[in-house]
């Protein structure tokens, strides 16, 4: 058994979450902050473990440990070193907001976590303050030069880009990577089940800053068999990359290639437009791994084309921190 869909995209990359809690308020997502809305305890470790080894029984070989904010688990270590324990799993990264970053970048790095993105939305402190609810830009950016002394090959700071706010930024950030191996990733703002009236003012589209790029002589770099959605740009005077996630562009999904299972244990073939299919009862035991691996291949071939977010449906989605982003 394989992960391709019916229109003959391949999944080799898994998207985690292993908690929908976060501590930030950042205004494009949780702008009251996390409030619970389910009783149900987050997948255990022996859960994650079924998981992944079933999924990489199928050709999966990366996987993203996401959130909420993944580092609020305090078995966020042990899971980390179990993933990269896994047999055919040849890349682990997390995607975290840096609060814990500084203190925790080593450790995260010996239990085999191989590559990190860190959410900075903006390079000016009270920007970030104003994006974020936290005044904690320098601990941050202190947990950024944390992973590259941790020895951290691949750093990649997430960017949500919104007008007014800080699209005026591209020029600070552009500088700040041009001696710095980090690739620094623009991400369209989206719209959700809760923020209609937040999209209809803060939306930039993507494209802005690649017409941009390409005036500038950015060059864009081909993408690799498990690499995100992001179309990512070099340039010959700069150590660090641009990518750009544009999923309003045309086409944007013809190249998915990740699946998403969230914290409660639910496997969601996007993003956005569905409830997602409940997994977690056959993450118990390892004996059910057969039936676990028919019901993901199966339930796969209900994927869709897109996900339809130019026609202005947002799906089940209520906010990026539900499913992992």
């Amino acid at each position: 058994m394989q992960l391709v869909d019916r229109y003959q995209r391949k999944f080799e990359y898994l998207r985690l979450s292993i908690t929908d809690e976060c501590n930030f308020k950042c205004n494009y997502c949780l702008p009251d902050g996390y409030q619970r809305t389910h009783q149900k305890q987050f997948l255990s470790e022996n859960e994650i473990k079924n998981l992944i080894n079933a999924f990489a029984e199928l050709g999966t070989s990366k996987v993203r440990i996401t959130g909420g904010e993944p580092s609020l688990r305090k078995d966020f270590t042990n899971i980390i070193t179990q993933i990269s324990n896994t047999e055919g799993i040849s890349k682990v990264a997390t995607t975290t907001n840096g609060f814990s970053l500084s203190k925790h970048a080593n450790e995260w790095f010996d239990a085999g976590l191989d590559s990190i993105n860190v959410s900075i939305d903006s390079l000016d402190a009270n920007t970030f303050n104003l994006i974020t609810g936290k005044n904690i830009f320098h601990k941050v950016m202190e947990g950024v030069e944390a992973c590259s002394e941790a020895g951290f090959k691949q750093i990649k700071i997430n960017s949500v880009l919104m007008k007014g706010l800080n699209d005026h930024d591209l020029t600070t950030f552009l500088a700040w990577i041009k001696d710095q191996p980090i690739q620094l990733r623009f991400i369209e703002l989206m719209q959700t089940g809760d923020n209609q009236a937040f999209f209809k003012q803060y939306h930039l589209s993507g494209q802005t800053i690649k017409t941009t790029l390409l005036k500038q002589n950015w060059i864009s770099k081909d993408r690799r068999i498990n690499d995100g959605p992001a179309e990512v740009f070099t340039h010959p005077d700069y150590l660090g990359e641009i990518g750009l996630i544009m999923p309003y562009s045309k086409d944007f999904c013809n190249n998915c290639n990740r699946l998403r299972v969230s914290a409660l244990g639910k496997l969601h073939l996007c993003l956005f437009g569905e409830e997602g299919v409940d997994l977690r009862h056959l993450l118990q035991n390892c004996e059910d791994k057969q039936e676990l691996k028919e019901l993901v291949v199966a339930s796969l071939q209900e994927k869709k084309s897109s996900h339809f977010l130019d026609l202005g449906l947002t799906g089940a989605t209520p906010h990026l921190a539900s499913i992992g982003g």
